[in-house]
């Protein structure tokens, strides 16, 4: 791995580039989500010197902490982990956008919240593409009558969907959860959800086979920041 951030940057860039070309894309369809989970203030101001602005983050607290650290760079901060209902306020307080609804009770939860503050949030709505027990998400079937639900919260900008690829060095079952999302996203535009339009998919090891199948943002975080210590 190269050994600075600019360097790994770098060849991110060129990977997804390379990807975009030999699916027939154009790279600046698909963006980059850094993931800087775990990684403290300084590496964030460090990467923000590189050009980055939007950093997704899992967890609420984290997201506090860091935005009020760095509140001076004015960032945007996008939750990709699970949320749960009592952290809402945090959520609601500190991200732009939420890549990981997946229940009525949350939207419930964050309509009313964001209602009381006069703001609204993008959305992507998970979906479980895989059997894996570990991994969250919306059954695919679902929905379309999920969707329907979320049409009368005003402060819910749905923009599209994401997705875990299932852990495996299946190269084609990897690649099967990715074409299943595109394929469903594509379903429910032509169901009239035009809003559904982008594609959250792919990581550190998977962004490629992402790109390939349609990824319109790739979230990296190892590959990009190094390798996490999950001691603190």
């Amino acid at each position: 791995m190269p050994e600075s951030l600019e360097d790994r940057l770098d060849q991110i860039r060129r990977r997804i580039a390379a990807a975009c070309v030999k699916a027939g894309r154009a790279p600046a369809d698909v963006a980059l989500l850094p993931v800087s989970k775990t990684f403290d203030a300084s590496v964030i101001r460090e990467a923000v010197g590189l050009g980055l602005r939007r950093f997704g983050e899992n967890k609420t607290q984290e997201v506090r902490q860091k935005a009020q650290t760095l509140t001076d760079l004015g960032l945007q901060w996008v939750l990709v982990g699970h949320l749960q209902t009592n952290k809402v306020r945090d959520a609601v307080r500190h991200a732009v956008e939420l890549q990981s609804l997946d229940r009525l009770d949350l939207a419930q939860a964050l309509d009313k919240r964001l209602g009381s503050e006069g703001r609204t949030l993008d959305i992507l709505i998970e979906v479980k593409t895989s059997n894996e027990p570990s991994k969250a998400g919306l059954a695919p079937d679902e929905l379309p009558q999920f969707l329907r639900q979320l049409q009368s919260m005003d402060t819910l900008r749905v923009k599209g969907l994401m997705t875990l690829a299932v852990n495996s060095a299946d190269e084609q079952a990897v690649r099967g959860c990715f074409r299943l999302l595109r394929l469903w996203r594509d379903r429910l535009r032509d169901e009239g959800f035009e809003q559904v339009q982008r594609l959250s998919m792919g990581m550190s090891g998977d962004f490629e086979l992402a790109i390939e199948e349609g990824s319109t943002e790739v979230r990296i975080g190892s590959a990009l920041f190094g390798q996490r210590s999950y001691t603190r």
